[in-house]
C-alpha cells in the first residue's frame, strides 16, 4: 500500500519531482522565479546557453549559463500555493538554492510610478499557505544579501527602484480588495489600510517564498515591477509593461551576478556571511 505521507510520493522513480518535473542536476543553485511563463522564456533568451528546458503542468524551467554563471529561471504560475510546491520540490534536488523572485505588483504609494521597481525587504502575510509550516507571527523577511544584491544591481544599471515592505495576497480579486461587479470584497479599504502601514506594493507570492526560504535556511528575495498604481487607479499600458518587465529581468539577473561575486569573496575570506568589508570579487 502506498504511504501518502511519505516524501517518496513527490517524485518519480527517476528522481523527478512530481509537479515541477525536474531531476537532480537539472537546476542551478541560483534560481530566478516568476509567475509568468512568458517572462521565464524572455529571461532564458538572455542566457548564453540553455542546457535544460522542462515544462510540467504550470511549471516551466530553463537552466543554462550566463556570464560564466550557472543559473535557472522557473515560472511557477500565480499564487502562494504554487510557490510552496516549487520551493519544497526544488529543495529536494538542489542544496539550499538562492531564490530571487522577478515579479509584477500593484504600487500602494502615489510616488511609485507605474513601471518602477520595488525591492522587498519583507512581506506582510495576507496568505496562509506559509502558516502550515510556521506560526502566524513568524517573520517573512528577504535575506539581507539578496536585498543588497538587488539594490546593487539596480544601481549599476541605473534602474528606477524603491525599497520597502510588500504585502502578499492569496488571490487577485477579493483578496486584494477589488470591487468587481457581482463579487464585492469583504475588505474594501484594503489599499488604504496597507498604505497606512507604509506597505509599498501588493502581489501574490513573496511572503510564502520568504517564509519557506528562512524556514529552510536559504537566501531569497524579490524585485517586482509596478504594473498598477492603486491609489491613482491607473494600470500599465502595453509599451510601459514591456519596459518594466525588461527592467525587472535585468535587476534579477544582475542580482545573481552580484550574489556570485559576494559568494566568491566570502569563500576567499572563509567568512560565514558577506559584509561590505569583503568587497565584491569576480567569481
Amino acid at each position: 500500500m502506498t504511504d501518502f505521507h511519505s516524501a517518496e510520493i513527490v517524485k518519480t522513480k527517476a528522481g523527478r519531482q512530481y509537479h515541477i518535473g525536474l531531476a537532480p542536476g537539472e537546476v542551478a543553485n541560483y534560481i530566478l522565479m516568476c509567475g509568468d511563463l512568458d517572462r521565464a522564456r524572455k529571461t532564458a533568451e538572455r542566457f548564453d546557453r540553455v542546457r535544460v528546458e522542462k515544462a510540467n503542468r504550470e511549471y516551466r524551467t530553463y537552466t543554462g549559463s550566463w556570464k560564466g554563471l550557472e543559473l535557472s529561471v522557473m515560472a511557477t504560475g500565480m499564487g502562494p500555493d504554487n510557490t510552496e510546491i516549487a520551493v519544497v520540490e526544488l529543495c529536494q534536488i538542489a542544496d539550499r538554492p538562492t531564490l530571487v523572485r522577478i515579479g509584477s505588483s500593484g504600487a500602494l504609494k502615489r510616488e511609485i510610478a507605474i513601471g518602477d521597481l520595488i525591492v522587498s525587504t519583507g512581506a506582510l502575510r495576507l496568505e496562509n499557505t506559509s502558516t502550515y509550516f510556521v506560526s502566524e507571527g513568524f517573520p517573512a523577511v528577504a535575506h539581507h544579501e539578496v536585498v543588497l544584491a538587488l539594490l546593487e544591481s539596480c544601481r549599476r544599471q541605473r534602474l528606477t527602484y524603491h525599497v520597502g515592505v510588500t504585502a502578499t495576497a492569496p488571490g487577485f480579486y477579493g483578496a486584494q480588495g477589488r470591487d468587481v461587479p457581482g463579487f464585492p470584497p469583504r475588505h474594501q479599504d484594503l489599499d488604504a489600510e496597507l498604505a497606512r502601514m507604509n506597505v509599498s506594493n501588493l502581489e501574490m507570492e513573496a511572503s510564502a517564498l520568504f517564509t519557506l526560504a528562512t524556514f529552510r535556511g536559504m537566501r531569497a528575495g524579490a524585485v517586482c515591477a509596478a504594473y498598477a498604481n492603486r491609489p491613482a487607479n491607473k494600470f500599465i499600458d502595453a509599451k510601459t509593461k514591456e519596459k518594466a518587465e525588461d527592467a525587472c529581468i535585468k535587476a534579477g539577473m544582475g542580482a545573481i551576478e552580484v550574489l556570485a561575486q559576494m559568494d566568491s569573496a566570502r569563500r576567499e575570506a572563509k567568512a560565514p556571511h558577506w559584509t561590505p568589508s569583503l568587497g565584491l570579487r569576480r567569481s
